[in-house]
């Protein structure tokens, strides 16, 4: 069962993202938070984290549609979509997936799982 409080790392972690707030990670993510994301090595730690979202990430902005959060306290999952832009003007939309390692109210681990048709 999900409660809003429960879920609320999760929630927050996608507008931090959707809205490009950097600055803010750190009021969600673990400092040895680890993210996992598909076709890439996992990312370890806060300030790797943070480099990734503000220098590397291929999306000039987006915007994750969630369809459900399912959480407990030590763990949650959320899927939906994301639609977004890249930098060369490129639309992406995509299916998403991703779970959650919680503690102490923060995100621990993170891994996202994506289907993207082909085209």
């Amino acid at each position: 069962m999900s409660t809003p409080a429960v879920a609320s790392p999760v929630t927050a972690l996608i507008d931090i993202i959707d809205g490009q707030r950097w600055d803010d990670l750190k009021s969600v993510l673990a400092r040895d938070c680890v993210i996992e994301r598909p076709g890439s090595q996992p990312m370890a730690g806060l300030d790797r984290i943070e480099h990734f979202y503000r220098n590397e990430r291929q999306v000039r902005h987006g915007k994750h549609v969630v369809d459900r959060v399912v959480a407990d306290k030590e763990a949650a999952a959320c899927w939906g979509t994301f639609r977004g832009e890249t930098p060369d003007g490129s639309v992406i939309e995509a299916r998403f997936a991703d779970t959650f390692v919680l503690a102490d109210g923060l995100i621990q681990r993170r891994t996202t799982y994506v289907h993207a048709p082909r085209h």
